[in-house]
C-alpha cells in the first residue's frame, strides 16, 4: 500500500497538527505503535478519516511520538499533502472581578472625606474629547446602578472655581475612574486630576481605576508604567454596561 507518511516526533497533547492536501484523501494520526500496525496492513487506531477539504486540523491526544499517513485506499486518483504542527488553543481568558484584585481592592473601600459639598461613590477624570463616545454614556450607566457620580458637566456651574470643585469631588469620592486615552495624556487639567486620585490612593483614602479608552497598552506604559501594571478594564473588551456593572457591584460588596 502506498501512502505518504510524515514523522512528526515527539509531540505535546493537545498540538494541532495541519495537514494540506491537493485532492480527497485518507488522513490517519497515529501513534508510534499504531503507525508500525498500519503499516504491516493491520489493524490499527487513528485520529482522522477520509478528508474531503483541506486543510484538515487534528489534535494530537496525548504526549508522545506520532506520525501522519495520507492514502487514497478506496479512492481515485492521486493527493499531494504538507504538514504542520500547530501550538494548542490557549484557555479562554477569565478575568478576576475587581473586587477580587487585591492590588486594586483592599478590605473596605474607603468612605468619601465629608468636608463640604455632596459625596460621591465615583470620580470620573477623562479628557473632553472623549465625553461623547464613552464618558457620558458610561456616567449615565453609572447612575442607573443608583451610584452618586462626580461629572464635570453634571456637577461644575457657572462661575465656580475649577480647581476648587476637581478638589473637592476627589476628596469626596470613593472611587477614582481614569479614563486613560491619547486625548487624556496630553491635556492639563487631567494629569493634574490624576496627580491627585494617585495621592489619594497612595495615602489609603481613594481607590485607582483606569479604564483604557482607544489606547494601547505601549502608550499607556510610555505615558505612566505604574498605570500600565494596574488591573484596568478596557472599551476593547467590555461594553460601557458592563464596567458600570462592575464598579458598582465592586462599591456594593465593600459598603
Amino acid at each position: 500500500m502506498q501512502f505518504i507518511h510524515t514523522d512528526l516526533g515527539q509531540r505535546k497533547g493537545g498540538e494541532i497538527v495541519e495537514v494540506t492536501l491537493t485532492s480527497g484523501a485518507n488522513v490517519r494520526l497515529m501513534d508510534s505503535s499504531n503507525f508500525s500496525s498500519y503499516k504491516r496492513g493491520r489493524r490499527h487506531r487513528y485520529t482522522g478519516g477520509l478528508a474531503k477539504k483541506s486543510p484538515v486540523r487534528l489534535q494530537i491526544p496525548s504526549s508522545g511520538h506520532w506520525h501522519v499517513a495520507v492514502d487514497m485506499q478506496g479512492l481515485r486518483g492521486s493527493t499531494k499533502a504538507s504538514v504542520r504542527v500547530l501550538p494548542g488553543m490557549l484557555h479562554a481568558i477569565q478575568e478576576r472581578p475587581l473586587s477580587d484584585v487585591p492590588s486594586l481592592v483592599r478590605d473596605d473601600v474607603p468612605p468619601p472625606t465629608e468636608k463640604e459639598g455632596e459625596t460621591h461613590d465615583v470620580f470620573i477624570s477623562h479628557a473632553s474629547e472623549d465625553k461623547d463616545d464613552f464618558v457620558r454614556p458610561l456616567a449615565n450607566a453609572l447612575m442607573d446602578e443608583d451610584l452618586n457620580v462626580w461629572f464635570d458637566e453634571m456637577t461644575l456651574r457657572i462661575g465656580d472655581s475649577l480647581r476648587q470643585k476637581i478638589d473637592r469631588g476627589l476628596a469626596n469620592s470613593r472611587v477614582g475612574l481614569v479614563v486613560l486615552s491619547p486625548e487624556f495624556i496630553n491635556k492639563g487639567w487631567t494629569n493634574y486630576e490624576l496627580d491627585g486620585i494617585v495621592t489619594r490612593t497612595v495615602s489609603g483614602e481613594q481607590i485607582l481605576l483606569p479604564i483604557w479608552h482607544n489606547i494601547t497598552k505601549q502608550q499607556v506604559m510610555d505615558f505612566s508604567p505604574s498605570l500600565a501594571d494596574k488591573v484596568a478594564r478596557s472599551t476593547a473588551t467590555h461594553t460601557i454596561e458592563e464596567i458600570a456593572s462592575e464598579i458598582a457591584e465592586l462599591i456594593r460588596s465593600k459598603a
